[in-house]
């Protein structure tokens, strides 16, 4: 397969079941920490320390060698996944308030090698015909932009660094729950490099992010 950037999109990814036992396990978790930042983001996010810590099996998961290959075969490359330290690794992106978006924006990539961003739609439900709210993820590649439709159990899959893409606004009433991979073909990287990461972190998980 021929190294793609994305995006690549699978609806029913997993078989049912498995979709809902997972599905369980992030729903169940708490402790979204909200984040605002004026006329670009806002909305809750789950970190990777916090996942480790009280649901295990989703930090096993995104680690395991059948994910990772997986995944791989997707992008046609060798993907490893990213540090432990990285809070960004595996996340939850909860957008459940009025206007809980974020604006266009690339995932900026600290590492050696080619970084990729993977979403699995947990949650979509709200008031369009299709039972979906109205968050959207649209994304912008070779100058063609294109909104992606995310119920629940699709996965998307692009390259971060190179597609710039953005999720629209929800609506009052309305929820979308996002389980959130990062990998890279070299997980490596530089002092300056992890600095820089660490201050973007911020912007999601607060200023924690600079020690963690």
């Amino acid at each position: 397969m021929v190294a793609v950037s994305g995006p690549v999109v699978l609806p029913h990814f997993l078989p049912a079941d498995d979709f809902a036992a997972l599905r369980r396990v992030v729903l169940e978790l708490s402790g979204s920490e909200r984040s605002y930042i004026p006329l670009h983001k806002k909305g809750g996010t789950i970190a990777y320390g916090t996942i480790r810590k009280h649901a295990p099996g989703l930090a096993e998961l995104y680690g395991s060698n059948t994910h990772r290959r997986t995944v791989s075969a997707i992008v046609g490359l060798q993907l490893e996944p990213t540090p432990l330290r990285d809070q960004s690794s595996l996340s939850i992106l909860v957008y459940e308030c009025p206007g809980d978006h974020i604006g266009w924006h690339y995932d900026h990539n600290f590492y050696r090698g080619r970084h990729f961003t993977v979403l699995l739609a947990i949650e979509n439900r709200g008031y369009g015909a299709d039972g979906l709210s109205a968050s959207c993820l649209i994304t912008k590649s070779h100058g063609m932009e294109g909104a992606i439709a995310t119920p629940a159990n699709t996965l998307v899959v692009f390259e971060g660094a190179r597609v710039v893409h953005k999720v629209t606004p929800i609506r009052e009433g309305e929820r979308r729950v996002v389980l959130s991979m990062t990998y890279c073909t070299d997980p490596r990287n530089s002092p300056i490099r992890e600095v820089a990461r660490r201050f973007k972190d911020t912007a999601f998980f607060g200023l924690r992010a600079l020690w963690t």
